[in-house]
Parts: C-alpha cells; sequence; structure tokens
C-alpha cells in the first residue's frame, strides 16, 4: 500500500496535531490512566486518518472500450440526464456514493485522452444527495476514449470532504487503472455516459475501483 502523492502535507498536520494535543494533556493531568486513555484514542484515530489516504495497488480489466469503475463504494442511482456542462445530450447518469471507509484515491475508467476540465467551487451537502451533483464543490473531467466516445465524470466533495484533487489536464494521454486524483472524505462519483453504452452494474452494487466493470462503450 502506497499513500496519496498530494497527501503527505495533511497526514503530516494530522499527525503534528494530535501530538500537539496528546502533549498539553500531559501538562495538564497526572493521570496516568487519563493519558494512556487520550493517547490510545489519538493514535487510534490519526492511524485511520492515514488509511484513509492510502492508494491500493490494482489491476484490472479497463482498456480503451472497457469503462471501470473511478472510485470504491455503492451504485445509488442509474438514470438517463441531459449533461449541460460539456456533452450537451442526453446520458446515461451511474453514481457511485463513497463512505468514510472506503478508498478515496480515483482511477482513470477509460484508456484515451483528457479533452476537457474544469474545476467547480462549491457547497457541501451531503453526498448522495441528488443536487450535490451540481451544488457541492466538484471536478469535471471529459475523456475521448480510444474506442471513440467521450465520457464525462464528476468528482464530487461530501459533507465532510473539502478538497477535491484531480490530475486531469487538456491533452493529457491517460490510461485505465492509474490514479487519477483524490476526495478527501466522503464523496462521489457521476457518470455521464453515451445512451448507447452496455451498462453493467445496477443500483444498490458495491463496486471496486479498477476491478469493477462499469459499462462497455
Amino acid at each position: 500500500m502506497k499513500l496519496d502523492k498530494n497527501s503527505y502535507g495533511t497526514i503530516l498536520f494530522v499527525w503534528a496535531l494530535n501530538a500537539l494535543i496528546f502533549a498539553l494533556v500531559c501538562l495538564l493531568t497526572d493521570w496516568v490512566w487519563v493519558r494512556i486513555l487520550v493517547g490510545a484514542i489519538f493514535l487510534v484515530w490519526t492511524v485511520l486518518c492515514t488509511i484513509f489516504f492510502r492508494v491500493p495497488v490494482r489491476s484490472g480489466p479497463g482498456d480503451g472500450r472497457i469503462l471501470t469503475s473511478v472510485a470504491d463504494g455503492e451504485i445509488v442511482l442509474i438514470d438517463k440526464s441531459y449533461e449541460q456542462e460539456f456533452l450537451k445530450q442526453e446520458c446515461i447518469r451511474i453514481s457511485v456514493y463513497m463512505d468514510f471507509f472506503d478508498v478515496h484515491a480515483n482511477f482513470w475508467p477509460v484508456s484515451g485522452e483528457v479533452v476537457y476540465c474544469n474545476y467547480h467551487p462549491g457547497r457541501h451537502k451531503l453526498a448522495f444527495l441528488p443536487k450535490s451533483s451540481e451544488l457541492n464543490e466538484h471536478a469535471t473531467t471529459v475523456i475521448r476514449s480510444e474506442a471513440g466516445p467521450e465520457i464525462l465524470f464528476k468528482q464530487i466533495a461530501g459533507a465532510f470532504a473539502r478538497r477535491v484533487v484531480s490530475y486531469a489536464k487538456i491533452g493529457l494521454p491517460v490510461k485505465a487503472g492509474e490514479q487519477c486524483g483524490i476526495i478527501k472524505l466522503g464523496s462521489r462519483i457521476d457518470y455521464f455516459l453515451p445512451v448507447t453504452a452496455k451498462i453493467m452494474v445496477e443500483e444498490g452494487q458495491r463496486v471496486r475501483a479498477v476491478e469493477t466493470i462499469i459499462a462497455e462503450l
């Protein structure tokens, strides 16, 4: 397991803050059991925060035609929706919700080239709410797949997420299964796919980044 390269500063801050709080507790009390209890709580919390930024090493079937999951989580929505930011057409929308315990590193879903990317500051409503796709902080990326069709996905921050990191740049060639960013704390991914795509998942299904096939283009 490795850690997200953009999260070293956050991890260091968490460790330093918890160490400072523990030191203050030790200065304020001589009770050994209080020191042990507080130390154990903050140690567990610090380790959990560190593990949150893990980037698993995985391999999957994704290529220029097979689209795999960007993130770990649960399929909470599959419907048809008009995509108005870039594609400007009716699409199949698929939403994956990530809870606190899911891996929050994100991975390119298909091989191709980035033709559009844009960061949108916004609110921090609960990520599973339908309106969060438009109102919450999010990053939009469009990939022209090697097979031809363009697919759009959004990395959407949730109620507790405070930063969306995307590696997308216009003209960047991308390979399915490589890391494309991270969302820090509970969040969501929305896909907008061509109506001709063959959907391979269903609502309520658990998916794993890189490994689960979402659709065939």
